[in-house]
């Protein structure tokens, strides 16, 4: 099963803020689930957990609205915090005097209550974002890496488009195109219905 919690807070970064709401994703069954990013507030997080052991405290990037709620959430549930080391400069601006507990490591999966997720290194957003494909569950954990409506923001510090158009191409596009994107704000789509504005984007910027 697949269950969506938001939460809602402030995404700051080079000096700026934006009210964002963020999705936080719990892949597992009844009695043990993963959590997909810790955004904001951990209490509702906590409360979707309900009881239920947690595999892991998987981060999809290093940005605060997604992490700033990981360590209280780390001292609820008792459950290691991941993330890819690329995105380690992120995480210390939250988080200067805490540290995370492991890797995410492409090429590897992330298992919880049945599910068997892939770790696919997707940089562009961030230099460390991940996507997470559960091929038996049909779907792609993508975080800000690819949204309803197209990759995810570049031009602030640590992106860039032509990386954040390779990657989906390279990564994400290759995917079954009926699979579901689950995102780290707004609505779900699926790969086909982003594929043209992606493949489009990339041509007239020569990727």
């Amino acid at each position: 099963m697949i269950e969506l919690v938001t939460t809602d807070g402030v995404f700051a970064l080079d000096g700026g803020e934006w009210e964002v709401t963020n999705n936080v994703w719990l892949v597992g069954d009844d009695r043990e689930v993963a959590v997909f990013d810790a955004a904001h507030d951990h209490q509702p997080i906590v409360d979707a957990v309900n009881g239920r052991n947690v595999s892991a405290i998987v981060l999809t990037h290093g940005h605060n609205d997604h992490i700033n709620a990981a360590v209280a959430l780390r001292n609820a549930v008792d459950a290691p915090i991941l993330l890819h080391p690329a995105d380690s400069m992120l995480w210390d601006v939250v988080y200067p005097d805490s540290s995370t507990d492991g890797e995410v490591v492409p090429g590897t999966s992330i298992a919880a209550g049945g599910h068997e997720l892939s770790v696919v290194h997707t940089p562009g957003h961030s230099p460390g974002c991940c996507c997470f494909h559960d091929a038996d569950g049909n779907f792609v954990l993508s975080g800000d890496t690819l949204f309803c409506g197209g990759p995810g923001a570049t031009g602030r510090s640590y992106s860039d488009e032509p990386t954040i158009l390779g990657s989906i191409r390279d990564q994400l596009l290759t995917l079954p195109g009926h699979t579901t994107v689950h995102t780290g704000h707004g609505d779900s789509t699926t790969i086909d219905a982003e594929r043209d504005r992606v493949l489009a984007r990339a041509t007239e910027l020569g990727v």
